[in-house]
């Protein structure tokens, strides 16, 4: 584990529908960090928060020039927590940059790194653009997300239309090198993440009991297990 005195900055990334301020600001979770004496870079991806929000999905097609764009300029390695889409922007940066992240937290993730669930992107795109299924309760979660205050559904609907530039497959993921906790919670649709955990050279995984995907940033056990894994426990 790091040092007490480390000062290793920490990244946060948030999921679809989300934002740095109301992911991992309003839950307390970016305070906790910085009592731990941690600085903290937040990062709102394309289409989200504070960030540009186009309206074409092609203009999705690399997410992780956010996340790159807000690395040190030194080149130092840091440490990063991503939630969902978060995590998987996280992931894929690090494949493209190896030596960026000493640890990487990645929640909400699991199984669909490796399986395409299309039906469920579809109806989901259906359910943000004002045509959704109300008996789907997955996709009017993503719905609700997508009108909370500040969000451009227009540009959150674009994001899922994204073109996929980089594929997450098993001999890509073998190049990420840094240490990884995968969290997922058992009642997320993603579970379970055994898949992605074991095609990670250094990675370990954490289950969340009785909690779905939307719940995971506030779960105490999330929040608990990320700051262990980072060495980041208040004082």
């Amino acid at each position: 584990m790091p040092e007490d005195d480390d000062v290793t900055p920490v990244m946060c990334v948030h999921g679809w529908g989300g934002s740095f301020a109301t992911t991992w600001e309003r839950n307390g979770f970016t305070a906790l960090l910085q009592d731990a004496g941690r600085p903290v870079i937040g990062v709102d991806l394309l289409g989200h928060g504070t960030a540009p929000k186009p309206h074409e999905p092609e203009a999705y097609a690399d997410l992780t020039t956010r996340v790159v764009d807000a690395l040190p300029s030194d080149g130092q390695p840091i440490d990063a927590v991503g939630f969902s889409m978060g995590a998987l922007t996280l992931l894929r940066t690090a494949t493209e940059h190896p030596n960026a992240f000493r640890r990487l937290v990645l929640a909400g993730i699991g199984k669909n790194v490796f399986e395409r669930d299309d039906d469920r992107t579809a109806k989901i795109i259906q359910a943000v653009d004002g045509n959704g299924d109300l008996e789907d309760n997955t996709s009017r979660l993503f719905a609700q997300y997508a009108g909370q205050a500040g969000n451009d559904a227009a540009a959150l609907s674009a994001v899922l239309r994204q073109p996929q530039r980089i594929r997450l497959d098993h001999e890509v993921l073998a190049g990420v090198n840094c240490e990884i906790l995968v969290i997922v919670g058992d009642k997320d649709f993603v579970f379970p993440a055994d898949a992605l955990v074991d095609a990670l050279p250094n990675a370990s995984g954490k289950v969340l009991r009785n909690i779905d995907h939307f719940a995971t940033p506030e779960s105490f056990d999330f929040v608990d297990a990320a700051l262990e894994f980072l060495g980041a426990i208040p004082t």
